[in-house]
C-alpha cells in the first residue's frame, strides 16, 4: 500500500447496509465506494496529488496510482532474488539496527565472499575460466570445499569436480543492490530495528526473539502502550515498580531513545537545508561520486580539475560539451590501457584505441552494450543519432557512475590505492613517533622545571645569588628560547603531516550521522557541507558559517551518533568554516560579474560564455595525454 506523506495509509471500509440497487460512486484503482459524490471527488483529488510514496522502492512525489504501479513493478523485481540467498539475507536483516543502505552494502559485500548451493559462479579449469554450479558444500578439515557441476552454454551439466570455495568467484554480484533493497522492504514489518514477517521467520527457521543488545535499554522502540510481566512500558519507556527505585541511564545511548530532560542545555533549532541542485536530488549522490573520483585520480586519468558546479551545469546542458566529452574519454582510455573486457569489445569491433572527441559517442555505445544494463542500454539509439544531450540527467549520471565502478577495478587505480595506503601508514608512523617524543620531552621539561624551582627556593632562603646561580638563570632563558623554537618546528611538522594526509585522501567518507541517520559529507575541494538522507534519495547542504554553528548547537550529545558527529565537526571546524566563507566570497564575485554582463551596452551582445553559469564551456583539459 502506498505511503501518504511517507506514513501508512488505510483505505475506507464500504458503507454499511448497501442496497444492491443503490447508486454509488467507486474509485477504479482502490475499489472504495461512496454514497456522496462530493466525498468521492474529495478522495479522488487526494489520490491525484503528488504526495504519495512507493513503499517498496522509496520513490516519492507520485500520485496514488503511480505509486501502485511502482509497487507492482518493485514486487516483480523482488522475485529476482535467488531463492538460495533468501534465508541468508533474511538472517542478516532480522533485528539489524543499521540504516537501509548500510544494511544493503553489508549484505552485498558478504554475498560476494560467500558461496551457496544452487548458485552459478566461475572457476578456473584447465587454464581457462569456466562457469559452474555449486551442487553441494563440503567441509574438509576446516577448509570449505564445493562439489560443482561444470556448465555448457545451454546450462546443462557436463561433469562434476570438487574445488576449494576460495577458488570460486562471481563475474557479477549474485544479486543487485536494488533487488536487495526491494526484497528487504517487502520482507519486513518495521525498520528500527529491522523485523522480518513472522511467516518468513518460521519458513526459514530464523529466531523471532530479540537479542539482548536490542532489549538493553528500553526494549523495542514501538509506539503506543505495551505491557510486560514485571512492569509496564509506556511510549517505549519502562516504568519501574515502586520498590525498584530509579535506575539512571548511562549516556550516550542510541539517539532515537534520547528523551529531553529538565536540566538539559537548550539546543539550537536546526537550520533548514538548501536544495537548489540542478540535477534531480536523487542523483546528487552519483554526481558527487563521479566528481570526487575525477578529482582524486585526475593525474592517472589525464584529466585536469574542474569545479563541481561546472560538472553539474555541463551534465544538465542539452548539448554535448567539452567537459562531458573529456570526462568520458578519460574513463575510456583508462579502461583501454587496462586491457580488460572493454578493451576486448573494442578489438572485436576493430575500433581505434584512441578516443577522438568526434567519435566518442560510439565508444560510449560500446560500453553500454557491454554493461547489459537495460535501463542504460535503452539509450544507445538516441546517442548514436547524436542526441546525447537529450538523455535524462539522471541517466547521464548513472552511466558515469557505471564507468567509475569499472574504472575502480583497473590495475592503475588499484596500484594508486595501494601506494596511498602504504604512504598513509608511513605518515601515521611518523605522527606516532613525533607524539611519543613530544611526551618524553614534556616529561623531561617538567622534571627540569621542578628542580630549578627547588634551587631558586633554596637561593631565596640563603638571601644571596651567586655567580653560578646567575649563570643558571641565563642558561634557563637560553633553553626557553630553544624550546620555543622547537615548538614552532613541531607545529610546522603537524601542519605538514595534515597537508600530506589531505593529498593522500583516497575517497571521501561521511563525517558522521545525526539522530535520524542522515549522513554529513565534506569534500575538501567543495565549499559546502552536504547532507544525505538515510535512504540516499534526498540531498541538501549548508553553505554558511552561521548555518554550521547552528547545526553544531542543535546536536544532542546524549545520543551516540550526534555526539560522534559533533566531535568530527569540532575537529574539522576551521577547515570547514574557511571553505564555506571562501565559497561565499566566490559567489559574491560571480554575482558582481553577472551584473557586469547584464549592464553591458545593448549595442554589444554578451557572449553566452561570459555568463559564470556557462563557465564549463571554457573548460580545457590541461593534463590531456596527446
Amino acid at each position: 500500500m502506498p505511503l501518504f506523506n511517507k506514513k501508512p495509509f488505510s483505505l475506507l471500509e464500504p458503507p454499511k447496509d448497501l442496497d444492491s440497487k443503490e447508486k454509488v460512486f467507486q474509485i477504479r484503482f482502490t475499489k472504495e465506494i461512496f454514497r456522496d459524490y462530493q466525498e468521492y471527488l474529495k478522495r479522488l483529488n487526494l489520490y491525484r496529488q503528488r504526495v504519495w510514496t512507493c513503499k517498496m522502492s522509496g520513490k516519492s512525489n507520485l500520485t496514488f496510482e503511480e505509486a501502485l504501479v511502482s509497487e507492482h513493478n518493485a514486487m516483480e523485481k523482488a522475485q529476482n532474488m535467488p531463492t538460495e540467498l533468501m534465508a541468508y539475507v533474511l538472517r542478516m536483516t532480522q533485528y539489524s539496527t543499521l540504516g537501509l543502505y548500510e544494511l544493503i552494502n553489508k549484505i552485498y559485500a558478504n554475498l560476494l565472499e560467500e558461496v551457496f548451493e544452487g548458485i552459478e559462479l566461475l572457476a578456473k579449469k584447465d587454464g581457462s575460466v569456466v562457469p559452474c554450479k555449486i551442487l553441494k558444500i563440503l567441509d574438509s578439515d576446516g577448509t570449505k570445499m564445493c562439489e560443482v557441476g561444470w556448465l555448457r552454454r545451454d546450462k546443462t551439466l557436463i561433469n562434476t569436480s570438487v574445488v576449494k570455495a576460495a577458488d570460486l568467484f562471481y563475474r557479477r554480484a549474485p544479486v543487485s543492490r536494488n533487488t536487495l533493497k526491494i526484497f528487504i522492504r517487502d520482507s519486513t514489518t518495521q525498520t528500527t530495528p529491522w523485523v522480518i514477517h513472522e511467516n518468513l521467520a518460521k519458513k526459514y527457521g530464523i529466531p523471532t526473539d530479540p537479542p539482548n543488545d536490542i532489549m538493553h535499554y528500553e526494549g523495542l522502540h514501538k509506539k503506543g502502550r505495551k505491557r510486560e510481566e514485571n512492569g509496564t512500558i509506556e511510549n517505549g519507556r519502562k516504568k519501574m515498580k515502586k520498590d525498584e527505585g530509579h535506575v539512571p541511564i548511562k549516556y550516550p545511548i542510541d539517539d532515537l531513545l534520547v528523551r529531553p530532560g529538565g536540566d538539559d542545555p537548550a539546543l539550537f533549532k536546526r537550520p533548514p537545508l538548501a536544495t537548489d541542485f540542478r540535477v534531480p536530488r536523487c542523483s546528487v549522490g552519483d554526481l558527487l561520486m563521479v566528481w570526487d573520483f575525477c578529482s582524486s585520480f585526475g593525474r592517472v586519468l589525464n584529466l585536469s580539475p574542474f569545479l563541481l558546479t561546472d560538472m553539474e551545469n555541463a551534465i544538465c546542458h542539452k548539448e554535448s560539451n567539452v567537459l562531458v566529452v573529456e570526462i568520458h574519454a578519460a574513463m575510456f582510455h583508462l579502461l583501454i590501457k587496462d586491457k580488460g573486457d572493454y578493451f576486448s569489445v573494442l578489438q572485436n569491433k576493430k575500433r581505434k584505441l584512441k578516443v577522438s572527441l568526434v567519435a566518442w559517442a560510439e565508444y560510449l555505445c560500446d560500453f553500454l552494450e557491454m554493461t547489459k544494463n537495460e535501463e542504460l542500454s535503452s539509450n544507445i539509439a538516441t546517442i548514436r543519432r547524436g542526441y546525447y544531450g537529450h538523455i535524462d540527467t539522471d541517466i547521464k549520471l548513472k552511466i558515469l557512475h557505471e564507468l567509475v565502478e569499472e574504472a575502480i577495478k583497473t590495475s592503475a587505480i588499484r596500484e594508486i590505492l595501494s601506494e596511498r595506503v602504504d604512504q598513509k601508514q608511513a605518515l601515521n608512523a611518523t605522527r606516532r613517533e613525533s607524539t611519543r617524543k613530544d611526551r618524553e620531552e614534556q616529561n623531561l621539561n617538567t622534571e627540569t622545571t621542578m628542580k630549578n624551582e627547588e634551587n631558586q627556593t633554596d637561593a631565596m632562603q640563603d638571601g644571596n645569588e651567586t655567580v653560578d646561580e646567575l649563570a643558571r638563570g641565563k642558561e634557563e632563558k637560553d633553553k626557553s628560547n630553544v624550546s620555543r623554537s622547537k615548538t614552532e618546528g613541531k607545529r610546522h611538522l603537524v601542519r605538514h603531516l595534515e597537508t600530506e594526509f589531505d593529498k593522500l585522501s583516497i575517497r571521501s567518507s561521511p563525517l558522521g550521522k545525526d539522530r535520524h541517520y542522515n549522513r554529513y559529507w565534506f569534500f575538501r575541494r567543495e565549499g559546502r557541507l552536504l547532507v544525505e538522507s538515510a535512504d540516499s534519495r534526498e540531498w541538501g547542504y549548508y553553505s554558511t558559517k552561521e548555518e554550521l554553528d547552528a547545526l553544531m548547537g542543535s546536536l544532542n550529545v546524549k545520543g551516540i551518533r550526534e555526539r560522534a558527529l559533533k566531535r568530527q565537526l569540532e575537529k574539522f571546524y576551521n577547515k570547514i568554516s574557511n571553505a564555506l566563507e571562501k565559497r561565499t566570497k566566490d559567489i559574491m564575485n560571480k554575482m558582481l560579474l553577472e551584473e557586469g554582463v547584464l549592464r553591458r551596452s545593448t549595442r554589444v551582445r554578451a557572449q553566452p560564455k561570459d555568463n559564470p553559469s556557462m563557465a564549463f564551456l571554457k573548460y580545457v583539459n590541461k593534463w590531456k595525454d596527446n
